[in-house]
């Protein structure tokens, strides 16, 4: 049969596609590009790469192969390649068996993560900042080696006391019991758990208590080579002094392994007897396990527990600091009287450091306590004099965090949630708190990595859903995209009023006051009277014209959380309006007196309350202070975010029209619609905010506003088109 002239011109066109080697090298090419992706895949996930290195990679590659493929067809016709058949299947095989061993190698990897818990997920390195170069160390629980199961709680007593002395070494870095935790009763291998905490060294143990005899043997294993770095077995009497000279012995030995020099006052700290009486020291560790369940029952228990080790032996000074700490704790927790509570626990707080003024558990309660007295510079104080005793500590670096945070210091608290998140890896609170302060400084995208890796380690955490919220909200525009996690936060904890509040707020930015409204209603666990709800009622009635409630509202809330800088604005506003400007200056003066300083500080935790301040200023004749604080806040925000709950928003456009540049101001107004910009509360700013009288009645003002409206319109339909079963996407959180 004889061939068409179609056939012949397909044999040929293919006959010359392979006498010039293109089809040969296109095969080689897409074989060499898997192979390379597949490799980039693990090098990525294990360094922690971004995800676009590999998007880019691919659409170079893809770019690449029509390129390799006309390079081939031109130099093919010269004879210049000379790659045999047989080279060619080798090469091939060659490539296709390195791709195929780093897919099993990643595959064999992940099915190791997922046979731990489910903090093993979670990387520890995979935040910015600096690393700790110091010998790390994790204190893994210790086993339970006696006959009664009432024993486990003087085991992990011990496991305690052995982990805090440990965290006493400056020279180590000692990871916090909340992460160590996450691997009780682990199966996965030292080399795992040590890639999972950031460590070098793994000390495990077991406790058996028999009769009038204790046994505590520990092991400190290398976790790269897995050898027995150092061993040791305590039998001895079963007496206070006992278990804490085995304490001191186990950490000054740890110390001497890993060449870590202890201090006079380590040696000294390491080697003091806290309590002579054993039945003090088991009142304590009691306390300490009723006071960990943070239930009302539990606290209860707690106070008991610890009035008892009290008793026993009143120089207990780590008694009288847990003590303390859970009675605290009560107000929150248990609806304990305030003031009273925060009586005793001064109280209690002084007696401890008077028995011992060298004490870093002390030091951080006085600082937790006289930031509830809002005595901030002293509660400065006393995180710095708790990390300087006791650096290891994650709780002093936490919650130094957290004030810095609430002052507007945000360089600074990142630092601290940092080394927090380095002692304390796989505590879920420590990942949310280092999210927030990544978002404060603008790494959305670093904060919404921090914010998932929480929820792995704890998937009901409720924070972690309320920020991701915020973030979806604010950070990237979609409001009707964070309602779904703001309402999740709050299902996770119904007696907490934030998440309804910003879920008011939500809805109000939308559009939706009735929804709005609904969340405003107070439930039997949620008081009408909680800050949270009276700042979200206070925008809700100015929403609806009620001015004078609004005023109301601002008040009650000011008189418990009295810095502020949108609440005093709104009371601002009035003043302004009623043609009182003296009683806002004197109301500034009394919340923020460091912006009426012969040289004025501005930060990030004032510029707002000094903007909203220099209105007020220039209508009371104070042009040059005014003006000095309109340059400090635009030196501030210069260099910060625009977009989030803590971006600078509106700031620019705000203080260009308190200086009265028309025109620069709308023009910053629009940037900052076009960049994203949708509040919080931009229904305020819209209709009230005194800083943007001057150009609110201008066409431009007017049509940034409706392009607002018409977007959360839009996002209000999608929100309401969105099935209520639909799954929340955490994959998709920060893109």
């Amino acid at each position: 049969m004889t061939d068409t002239p179609t056939e012949r011109e397909a044999e040929s066109t293919w006959t010359r596609l392979r006498r010039r080697k293109v089809v040969q090298w296109g095969l080689v090419y897409v074989a060499a590009a898997w192979g390379f992706l597949q490799g980039l895949e693990y090098v990525t996930e294990t360094y922690h790469w971004p995800e676009q290195l590999r998007q880019v990679s691919f659409l170079a590659l893809l770019i690449g192969l029509p390129i390799v493929l006309v390079l081939a067809w031109y130099h093919g016709d010269r004879g210049q390649q000379r790659v045999s058949t047989p080279e060619f299947a080798i090469l091939t095989l060659l490539l296709l068996l390195g791709g195929g061993a780093f897919w099993y190698y990643q595959r064999t990897s992940e099915a190791g993560r997922d046979a731990g818990p489910t903090a093993s997920t979670v990387q520890p390195d995979a935040s910015p900042g600096t690393k700790d170069a110091r010998p790390s160390v994790a204190v893994l629980p210790f086993e339970n080696r006696s006959r009664e199961a009432d024993d486990a709680f003087f085991v992990d007593g011990i496991h305690d006391d052995i982990l805090t002395q440990l965290s006493k070494v400056s020279a180590l870095r000692v990871i916090s019991r909340t992460s160590v935790e996450q691997f009780r009763d682990t199966k996965l291998p030292m080399k795992a758990i040590a890639d999972q905490l950031g460590v070098t060294r793994i000390l495990e143990g077991g406790v058996q208590r028999a009769g009038e005899r204790v046994r505590v043997t520990v092991q400190l294993i290398d976790a790269v080579t897995d050898a027995h770095v150092w061993a040791e077995s305590y039998d001895r009497q079963l007496t206070a002094a006992n278990i804490f000279a085995i304490q001191s012995e186990v950490a000054e030995a740890i110390s001497h392994a890993l060449k870590a020099t202890l201090t006079p006052a380590e040696l000294k700290s390491v080697n003091t007897v806290p309590t002579q009486n054993l039945e003090a020291w088991e009142g304590y560790q009691l306390g300490r396990l009723s006071m960990a369940r943070r239930t009302t029952e539990g606290l209860a228990d707690a106070v008991e527990s610890l009035e008892r080790a009290i008793a026993l032996d009143p120089d207990f000074t780590l008694a009288y600091v847990s003590l303390a700490d859970t009675l605290l704790l009560q107000v929150d927790y248990a609806g304990a009287n305030a003031e009273r509570a925060t009586n005793r626990a001064s109280e209690l707080i002084s007696q401890a450091l008077e028995l011992d003024p060298g004490l870093a558990e002390a030091a951080t309660s006085s600082a937790m306590l006289a930031w509830t007295k809002l005595d901030f510079p002293r509660a400065e104080a006393e995180f710095r004099r708790a990390l300087e005793l006791n650096p290891n500590s994650a709780q002093a670096n936490h919650w130094f965090s957290n004030l810095l945070g609430y002052l507007g210091r945000t360089r600074e608290s990142l630092k601290y949630a940092q080394r927090a998140a380095q002692l304390d890896p796989l505590s879920a609170q420590v990942r949310v708190n280092l999210g927030g302060a990544l978002e404060s400084v603008g790494q959305s995208n670093a904060a919404a990595a921090e914010y998932g890796r929480a929820i792995k380690i704890n998937p009901s955490i409720p924070t972690a859903h309320m920020f991701i919220g915020q973030l979806e909200a604010y950070a990237h525009g979609r409001v009707d995209e964070g309602v779904p996690w703001m309402m999740r936060a709050a299902e996770l904890d119904a007696g907490a009023a934030d998440p309804r509040a910003w879920l008011s707020g939500m809805y109000f930015d939308l559009g939706d006051d009735t929804a709005a409204e609904h969340w405003l209603d107070p439930t039997p666990r949620v008081k009408a009277d909680s800050p949270s709800l009276q700042f979200a009622s206070c925008f809700s009635a100015l929403y609806r014209g009620q001015s004078e409630s609004a005023v109301k509202y601002a008040r009650e809330f000011l008189s418990k959380v009295p810095q502020v800088p949108i609440m005093l604005a709104v009371l601002r506003d009035a003043d302004l309006e009623r043609g009182t400007s003296a009683a806002a200056r004197e109301r500034y003066e009394q919340a923020y007196p460091e912006l009426f300083a012969a040289s004025p500080r501005v930060d990030d935790g004032n510029y707002r309350a000094a903007i909203d301040l220099a209105l007020v200023l220039r209508r009371t004749d104070d042009q040059v202070r005014a003006a000095k604080l309109l340059d400090l806040s635009e030196a501030v925000i210069r260099h910060g975010t625009r977009l989030g709950v803590q971006g600078f928003g509106l700031a620019d456009a705000q203080i260009l029209a308190v200086r009265g540049a028309k025109r620069d101001a709308l023009a910053a107004l629009q940037r900052a619609e076009k960049a994203g910009w949708r509040g919080p509360l931009w229904r305020y700013y819209r209709d009230h905010d005194a800083n943007l009288a001057s150009i609110r009645d201008t066409p431009e003002f007017k049509a940034v506003f409706a392009d607002i409206e018409r977007d959360m319109a839009q996002q209000r339909a999608r929100l309401a088109a969105r099935p209520k079963d639909a799954p929340l996407d955490l994959a998709a959180t920060g893109r």
